[in-house]
This record gives structure tokens, sequence and C-alpha cells, in this order.
């Protein structure tokens, strides 16, 4: 394995040929480096896609911030390196290497692994391959990095179970902290590694696969997991941060441009809406806001430490959050001079009010996205976002009143129950919405129409439902696209096979994990761009290991199934899920979950939270219909 400075001195060498060189050469403002050979821990922190991309991936900025905190441990950065780097990589034959110090990664104690989305998989193979670490969790020895992975695709992580040694399930603030001490203790007590793997199964939250083994009925559905130690906890219950840490503000300001060149702070964790078809409004529950005060100090640190004029209020519904246009209103008052651009980038039609609109006249006039998901009653219904028609096109003309030429709508398509009509109407919506531009500001109003593909996601009311078959979504796709053409309308898709493998990887068992493997080793890697998408890659990889795709995307789940990820608890209970999924059959909406508790489950894991810190330090809105609230936790917490 190459020494740091023979790293660089090759690099020196090959970073002339190939594009961006400034992906690779870290030494960006307030990266962090500490002295290698005095830090008793060293982590790092791997997003597997390109730098472009990583950079702006603020869980990964977050954990960055939180670890350097610690005199004990040092936290570095790497990215997978793009096409042209990776063979100049391999020719030369420089292992993965961090950017701050250029350690190979082979050197590091942790790596913790971003998968905020499973297109991510196959590059994470090579990540690994790359960085000189064995691909299989099994054949890694004592001197090998604990490797664990953590995001929103590990609520279910047995697509990737051979390939980790640890996943964190749930929010990293204070387990990353934990599996830090545990793998200090192991170190010092010279414990090998399944000790300490052991060891990380007892902390909340983390969940070990090799401790576990998967059975499956005859006709291949799952049957069980079931425990290969005494004492391996089961179910595992995601964490969950009862007080939201003070916002990362010293960013690293790269080199290059990236996805997001912006500040971007988390006002608010969780969401209260129930749509049926949205993972992370249900995994991510409850809702935590932070105090506008906190959000104002944070914004003034970030623009200090970081020069960026852009601010991204980050939230899963931003329009939701209790003080959003005293916090927008303050945020132009105390920044007006500095001529900072704030931007909303999660917007509920139902919630964005003239008030809103108004607070934010003062950002720049760019686009303004809505995302009404359906655009006929009966699929808002079934996927619980009802909002009418009248209330877009109502929301839609006080915009354009406001000066914003461009309204970005997102709309899903493959919903249950959709039929060719239902898809019309998406077409017929989005004009109404360009006409009403067209009524207030001529022919510069613009609608820029967004369809995705759904996939039924695991811990959702809609994880029995099949998927559309590509055929069904070419159908629908080539509708829109006959509908939506002329002046003012502009129309994007996602590729129907990229709908498949996200179906695959995030419905799978493990099984999948050969499926991986196999594309892996077929050139699969960089999923998620169009340019090296191998859909041919991965029908081979199904082939070699005598399983059917279909079998994890079309087939309608019963309601008695076992899903291979249900030993992971994020809380809302499955006979919740179970329910929702049956009122979505008849129709049947919820209300805002602020004004009526519907005993998902996350209330009594949050009374056990309440007891644990003070008053003073809880920060989730209560539910405003109390006396329901409590009843309903009553009844949770008794049956």
């Amino acid at each position: 394995m190459l020494t740091p400075q023979q790293i660089q001195h090759n690099l020196e060498r090959i970073l002339p040929t190939v594009q961006k060189p400034g992906r690779y050469t870290g030494g960006e403002l307030n990266q962090v480096v500490k002295d290698w050979d005095t830090v008793q821990t060293k982590v790092a922190l791997v997003f597997p896609d390109i730098y472009d991309l990583g950079m702006s991936n603020l869980g990964m900025a977050i954990l960055y911030d939180l670890l350097n905190q610690r005199s004990d441990v040092l936290a570095e950065r790497a990215y997978a390196p793009w096409t042209d780097m990776e063979a100049a990589m391999r020719e030369h034959q420089i292992p993965l290497f961090s950017l701050e110090t250029k350690h190979p990664l082979a050197d590091f104690d942790i790596i913790g692994i971003t998968l905020p989305y499973e297109t991510l998989y196959t590059s994470t193979l090579n990540v690994l391959d790359l960085a000189g670490i064995p691909l299989f969790s099994a054949a890694r020895g004592p001197e090998q990095p604990l490797v664990i992975a953590g995001g929103h695709t590990t609520y279910n992580p047995e697509p990737m179970h051979a390939f980790v040694d640890a996943f964190v399930i749930g929010e990293g603030e204070e387990v990353i902290q934990e599996i830090v001490n545990a793998v200090q203790a192991s170190k010092r007590q010279d414990l090998g590694r399944q000790t300490l793997l052991h060891a990380l199964s007892q902390i909340p939250g983390v969940y070990i696969p090799s401790l576990y083994e998967a059975r499956y009925h005859e006709d291949g559905t799952f049957a069980s997991i079931e425990k290969l130690v005494q004492d391996a906890p089961l179910p595992i219950t995601k964490r969950i941060v009862a007080k939201l840490p003070p916002p990362t503000t010293r960013f690293i300001v790269p080199y290059v441009d990236t996805v997001h060149n912006r500040a971007p702070i988390e006002i608010m964790r969780g969401c209260t809406r129930g749509c049926r078809f949205c993972h992370a409004g249900m995994v991510n529950r409850p809702v935590r806001e932070r105090p506008v005060e906190e959000v104002l100090s944070a914004i003034e640190e970030a623009l200090a430490y970081t020069g960026f004029e852009e601010i991204s209020l980050l939230s899963l519904s931003s329009s939701d959050y209790t003080n959003v246009i005293e916090l927008v209103e303050k945020v132009h008052q105390r920044f007006d001079s500095e001529h900072l651009s704030v931007s909303l980038p999660s917007l509920r039609i139902e919630s964005v009010s003239v008030d809103l609109m108004d607070a934010l006249k003062g950002g720049r006039k760019g686009g303004f996205t809505l995302a009404p998901e359906a655009a006929t009653e009966k699929m808002r219904q079934i996927i619980n976002k009802p909002v009418s028609a009248e209330q877009l096109l109502d929301t839609a003309r006080e915009i354009y009143a406001r000066g914003w030429p461009t309204i970005k709508l997102y709309f899903m398509i493959g919903h249950p129950s959709e039929t060719l009509e239902d898809v019309q109407a998406i077409a017929d919506l989005c004009k109404a919405v360009r006409n009403v531009g067209r009524d207030t500001m001529g022919k510069r109003a613009q609608v820029n129409a967004g369809v995705s593909t759904f996939v039924p996601k695991p811990h959702t009311p809609f994880q029995w439902v099949s998927c559309d078959s590509i055929e069904q979504i070419r159908a629908k796709q080539e509708l829109l696209r006959s509908e939506l053409r002329g002046k003012g309308l502009k129309l994007s898709w996602n590729n129907p096979l990229e709908t498949q493998l996200e179906a695959w990887l995030s419905r799978g068992d493990r099984r999948m994990s050969e499926v991986i493997y196999q594309a892996w080793k077929n050139g699969a890697k960089f999923d998620a761009w169009r340019e090296y998408f191998n859909y041919e890659a991965w029908q081979t990889a199904f082939a070699a290991t005598a399983l059917e795709p279909e079998f994890y995307t079309h087939r309608q789940r019963p309601l008695d199934e076992v899903f291979p990820w249900e030993h992971l608890s994020t809380t809302v209970r499955k006979t919740f899920l179970t329910q929702d999924y049956l009122w979505s059959l008849d129709g049947r909406t919820r209300i805002d979950c602020r004004e009526q508790c519907f005993a998902c489950g996350i209330l009594p894991t949050f009374a056990n939270l309440r007891r644990e810190h003070p008053g003073e330090e809880w920060q989730c809105p209560e539910v405003k219909n109390k006396r329901v609230a409590v009843r309903r936790e009553q009844e949770a917490v008794s049956g």
C-alpha cells in the first residue's frame, strides 16, 4: 500500500490529465486537518458518488463537524472518483485516499459510508475495491477498518448486508459517538473483530447483519430473521435525536461547482402530513423544530465562515415550520444589506400562504416549486394528499403575481389504481397553471413538470403494492410527452429501467446482495448516472443468481406477508401502516397529525424520551388536540 507521500507524488503527475482535478486535491476552506500520529481514532467519511454530489450532502457534513470537534478523533473525506480518475488510479496502483491527508482508506479505523439512495450500491463496492478493502464483511480480518453505513436506504439494509459490518438505523449524531467509543474500548482491550461487532450490537440503533440469519418459505418469500447470538437485539429500533444539536455552519467551500453551492441550514426534522408514498415522512417522525433565533444565528455563522450568497432552509416541509413567516422576514431584515438569497426547497401547496410569498419576495425570482404529486381527486385521496386543483391554481396565481416567472410542479405516475385518465389530468393541470400565469404575466409564464415514477418503499403504507411494469410506465410517459408540448411547458421524466433497479434494491432481501455483487463484476457502477447505467449488467446478474426481478417489483404482497425489513423498527407500527393502506383502498384520508393523533406508534417512544430529557430541551411541537393525543398514546401503550 502506498504511503500518503507517495500518493501525493503520483497525484501531481496524473491530476493534470483528468477532468476537474479539484475533486481530488483537498485543501478547501474549512477542511480540518489533524496530526495523524497523535489522534487516537481515524474515521473516513465516504460518499460513494462523485465529489460534486457528495459535497452537498448535509448528513456527511454534520458527522464531519461533530467528529472533528473531538480531540481524540479525526474525520476525513473520500468520494468515488470519476471514471477517468479511477482508470488512472488503477493504472498507477493508487488506492482510494482521503482528501485531507492522502492516507489510504485502509489506514483508517472506521469507514463510514453514506447511502441516501439505492443506486449507490454498486459504487459502494467499487469504492471498497479501490480502497483495497475486502468487499465481503466475512472476509475482513482484525487489521481491516470497521465498515459502517447509514442513510435512508439502511431502513432496509438487507441487500447490502454482506458488504457492511454495521448499519446505523436512524439519526446519526449521537450513535456515531457511541460507535467511536466502542471501537476505542475494543482497541484498548485488544478485543477481536467479532467481539467488537457484538459490542456494537448492544448500542441502540446499530444493526450487525452477521449476528442474524434470514429464512425463506418454499415459494421464495421471506419467512423470518433469526438471532445467531442470544443477546442480539430483535427488533432493532431506530435512533432518534430528541434535541437537535446546533446546526453545522462551518461548511467546507469547494473549489469546483457542486450540485448545491449554498449553505444548508436544517430548520425542522420530521413531517406530520402522512403522504402514503413518502418514505422520509414515515421514518423521520416526529417533528422537531429549531427556534427562530437559533436558525438566524446559524445563518450568520455560515455566512461568516463560508462566504456563500445563498442559504437553503431545509426540512421535509419547510412551509409547515411553525414560525416560517417570522423566520423569513427576520432573515431579510437581518441580512438585507448582504443581498442574501434564501430558498425554501420543500413547500406544500396547502401551507404556502400569501403572507409567506410576500415574505419570500425579497429573494431572487427564479423558480417556485410545488409538489401536487397527483392531479385528480381520486388519486389525491389514495395517496393522502388532499389538495384541490382550485388550491393549486389559486396558489399559482399568487406566485405569478409576485414576479416568479417559473413554477416547477412535481408529480408521480404509477400510484396504486392509477389510470391513463389520471395521467391525462396531470397534463391538463399543468396547462391550467400555465394559463393562469399567462393571464398574470403574459408569455413569460413557464411551467416545468417533473414526473417521476412511484416505487413502493419499505415502512410505508404502500409497501404491499406492486410497481408498474415497464410497458405501463412507458405508455404513461408517452401520453405526457405528447400532451405537454408547446410554449411555456417543459417536461422531465426518468428512465423506466432505472425505476426497476430502484425497486429491486429498495424492496430486496438478503439474496439481492449476490445480485449486486454480480452486477458490479459485470461492470455496473454509477447507476444513478444515465450515461453509465447498465441495465444489461443487472439482467445478467439476476440470471446468474437464478432470481426473478419481477418477484421484487411486480408482485402484490398479501397483508400477512413478513417483510425482509420488519426486524428494523421505525416505531411506526405495522398495524398502523396496514390500516392506512386499507384506508387508501377506500379513498379515506388523514388530516395533519399535529391536528389529531392517529396512534402510529411514535408517541409512546417519545414519552420515554421526554422523561430522559429536560422539558426545556424538548423541541417537538405538541399535537394541538391534546386530549386525543393523550388518549391515543395511552391506548398505544396499553394495547
